[in-house]
């Protein structure tokens, strides 16, 4: 669909219902978005004396999430955008009633989930999950941040974390999927920009992301000279090579795993760090990524509306 027809398509479902300042953190997966929702949670005291509500999901152990975002999956038409919208803002007013009080989000499933990486598709239902978004709010986001990943790295991380509670093919398998991804960050971002129509749209790479209260010192205006505490720990860290085969090895045998059995199997192999290149890019593939996630880079740098950093 064309940017035009897409911008039409989302300005005729929003129900404009919600009359609430709204700052989205939208992750990528695999940037420390676990890390930045206990954040949120270890500042809730903070926030919530500024004048904040919060909204996140309880997901790896992070307490005080009660985010659960009802979006549009692969099969749904574009037609169930609406009955989702009115679902979101449902969930979202019994979160944040106070119209006036603004509401600070997190969640890195907005654009969709990582499994369609494996086919080589690229986040196929972005377009109508943002609709849904922007037509469950009142009005453009204030601010939405979003932070990329090199194609490499984030392919390499989501098949790993995959490989905790599920079989999985052998890596080398997949590679020739990752390399020939239908599309990339441009696409996403531009999406983002045209759907939602955030006042500010703010992008930066996982290595300048910097700390967890940086962030939301730059998502959410005022607290730059808050005492904001960084996180005690480090969340939702990927398992060790040694913890994946040995878990890919009663998987593979037929073993299904409780998520209390699989994660001891990682907690029992935690401190066996060496790499075993259980999901390693050779040489020259890791080379065609990266250059591929730089240039998308140069393309994103260049798009009007779109803060980079």
């Amino acid at each position: 669909m064309s940017r035009s027809r897409l911008q039409a398509r989302a300005q005729s479902l929003n129900l404009r219902v919600m009359t609430k300042p709204v700052y989205i953190h939208a992750g990528a997966h695999r940037t420390g978005t676990s890390s930045f929702q206990l954040c949120l949670y270890q500042n809730r005291k903070l926030l919530a004396d500024k004048g904040f509500d919060l909204a996140y999901p309880s997901r790896d152990g992070v307490r005080g999430g009660k985010l659960r975002m009802p979006l549009p999956r692969m099969p749904h038409g574009e037609k169930r955008v609406p009955q989702f919208a009115r679902q979101l803002r449902d969930r979202l007013a019994k979160l944040s009633p106070d119209p006036a009080r603004p509401l600070i989000l997190s969640e890195e499933n907005i654009p969709g989930p990582m499994r369609h990486f494996y086919v080589g598709r690229f986040f196929p239902a972005s377009a109508k999950r943002l609709m849904t978004v922007a037509a469950a709010l009142d009005g453009p986001p204030l601010h939405v941040i979003y932070v990329l990943r090199s194609y490499p790295e984030l392919f390499a991380s989501a098949f790993r974390k995959r490989s905790e509670d599920n079989k999985m093919p052998p890596f080398a398998e997949v590679v020739p999927r990752f390399l020939a991804m239908d599309r990339g960050w441009p696409d996403l971002v531009a999406q983002m920009r045209d759907l939602m129509k955030p006042a500010c749209l703010t992008i930066l790479p996982y290595e300048r992301r910097g700390a967890s209260r940086d962030l939301l010192s730059l998502l959410v205006p005022g607290l730059e000279g808050a005492d904001l505490v960084e996180p005690d720990k480090t969340m939702n860290l990927s398992a060790t090579d040694a913890g994946l085969a040995a878990l890919q090895m009663r998987y593979h045998a037929g073993e299904t795993l409780k998520e209390k059995e699989w994660r001891q199997v990682i907690a029992d192999h935690a401190e066996d760090r060496a790499p075993r290149g259980y999901a390693a890019f050779s040489g020259s593939d890791a080379q065609v990524l990266t250059d591929r996630y730089h240039a998308d880079l140069e393309k994103i740098a260049q798009m009007p509306g779109v803060r980079f950093l």
